[in-house]
Order: C-alpha cells, then structure tokens, then sequence
C-alpha cells in the first residue's frame, strides 16, 4: 500500500488552457509555489525559492478552471503525482510530472 497525496498552496502562472478529450474537459495551467528566504542557526542566508507546478484538471473542475481560474489567482490544490514519458516530434523521449487535482479552493482572484 502507498499514499500519493500533494497538496498546494499557491498562485496561477498562466491563464488556463482548456481542451477535449473525447467529450472529457481537461484543463492545464502552472502553479507557482514559494518558500520564504530565512537565515538559517548557522547564520547562513536561505534565499526565497519558487518552485512551478503543472496542475491539470478533468470534468467539472476543468469547467470551473475555464470560468473563474486566471493568472495570479490563489489557489489550494490537493491531488496526485503522475508521471508521463511520449515522444517528440524528433523522436527523443521527454518526461512531465503533474498535478492531477482531486480537490481545489479558490482562496483569492487576481489582483488588478
């Protein structure tokens, strides 16, 4: 038995993209996450570090996404790592890791 649970909080990087898999919604953006910088016990400075996340959602999330999600929105993510391996178009194998939401919250829109 395993566990493969994300959780994120974080801002949206890129308004989403919606397509159709069959007849199935899908939606794709980044997340942007941020540490703060902090100075550590031995006195050394820890610089603030962002980190992206690409974050796909299906079905009625993904139509929810295409309504109210935007650039610099806040957002709560739980879900799951998935990793993908295809092929370009010259051939050479490329890997994406993901986000596949299970849940969300919409904490702030963006600012103006």
């Amino acid at each position: 038995m395993g566990v493969n649970k994300v959780i994120l909080l974080g801002n949206v990087g890129v308004d989403p993209t919606i397509r159709y898999v069959e007849t199935r919604p899908v939606a794709t953006f980044t997340l942007a996450t941020t540490e703060r910088a902090y100075t550590s016990a031995s006195g050394a400075q820890i610089p603030e570090r962002t980190e992206w996340h690409r974050i796909v959602m299906w079905d009625g999330a993904a139509e929810t996404a295409e309504k109210y999600i935007r650039k610099g929105t806040r957002l709560y993510i739980e879900g799951k790592l998935r990793t993908r391996v295809w092929e370009d178009r010259n051939t050479i194998k490329r890997n994406v890791t993901e986000i596949i939401v299970d849940t969300f919250e919409i904490l702030a829109p963006p600012r103006q």
